[in-house]
């Protein structure tokens, strides 16, 4: 009897196994997938703006934010992650990537060699780009110079270091699906939703986060708890900006100045950085979208903690 009972776990532990196997491995795609296309890359600036790119990947301590060597620490509750050399290097960056694994790793999170990137990496904001927008920003980042020097292992304690897990997060948490137009709303709107939700990925750091680290979607954009250790990351939907006007959000787009005379700290410097390079209309179209979102009650700060703009 008790030899049926070992042998009927093992069998189910190898079923077990082989189906975790089947769902966390990584669909081969072959790298001759996308068709011929010339790219623009006055759009792959436009996407490497309002991705914020240079905001992680640039060379810590260092003025050039088109130097992507990566380098800096993104602390987070499940450790320390560091963003990777993204600058056309052949050794240390993604200098011998082909477009389709590029545009794989954006959108899908798949490393050229079959493995999950750490959702550190927004590509769950990211899948919703358009593929075009994200071939231009390939072509656009092999024009800048390339960075040598590899970066450093996350710091990232078991079992949250082991990738494959990553793969039941992503069928958790990733919808794999792309942003549709919404026909009721104007152009400008929706030119807004779609630099705020795919390549902004504003809901990223603004949203609150589950035990897993999935976004909380029914407090998407409230705030909650700074991912990276400190501080609060406010509300921004009409629960946290109903005072501020269209305009206010285009002007702070641009300047980090609010209307109540402070201005954006901490990581959200680099992000205008990013979004004042853009052009007046993406700035207003964002802000138009981000007027639109109903009043979401997120989770409550705790008292005195110290205020943390981030995007």
């Amino acid at each position: 009897m008790l030899r049926r009972i070992l042998l009927a776990a093992v069998v189910a532990a190898a079923v077990g196994l082989a189906i975790f196997w089947w769902l966390t491995t990584p669909a081969a795609v072959p790298s001759n997938l996308l068709p011929a296309y010339t790219p623009n890359l006055a759009n792959g600036l436009t996407t490497f703006n309002a991705g914020g790119c240079s905001s992680c990947h640039a060379v810590p301590a260092q003025p050039d934010r088109l130097r992507l060597g990566g380098g800096l620490a993104i602390p987070s509750p499940f450790g320390t992650f560091y963003a990777p050399n993204i600058s056309p290097d052949p050794a240390d960056g993604i200098g011998r990537w082909s477009e389709a694994e590029f545009v794989r790793a954006v959108t899908e999170g798949i490393s050229p060699g079959g493995t999950h990137y750490f959702p550190a990496f927004p590509y769950t904001s990211y899948q919703h780009a358009r593929i075009e927008d994200v071939r231009d920003l390939f072509a656009y980042l092999k024009t800048l110079p390339a960075v040598s020097g590899k970066v450093r292992d996350h710091e990232v304690p078991f079992p949250f270091n082991i990738r494959r897990n990553i793969g039941i997060w992503k069928l958790l948490f990733n919808d794999g699906k792309p942003f549709t137009l919404d026909a009721t709303r104007s152009a400008q709107w929706n030119r807004g939703a779609y630099l705020v939700n795919s390549l902004g990925h504003c809901a990223e750091c603004h949203s609150p986060r589950n035990l897993l680290g999935g976004m909380v979607g029914a407090q998407r954009f409230a705030g909650g708890p700074n991912p990276e250790g400190e501080g609060w990351v406010p509300n921004i939907t009409q629960k946290g900006l109903g005072e501020w006007s269209k305009n206010d959000i285009a002007y702070f787009l641009e300047t980090g100045d609010m209307p109540d005379g402070d201005s954006a700290g901490g990581s959200m410097r680099r992000v205008i950085r990013n979004i004042s390079q853009l052009s007046p209309e993406d700035r207003e179209a964002m802000a138009e979208y981000l007027k639109s979102l109903p009043p979401v009650q997120g989770p409550t700060p705790p008292e005195k903690a110290p205020k943390h703009e981030h995007n």
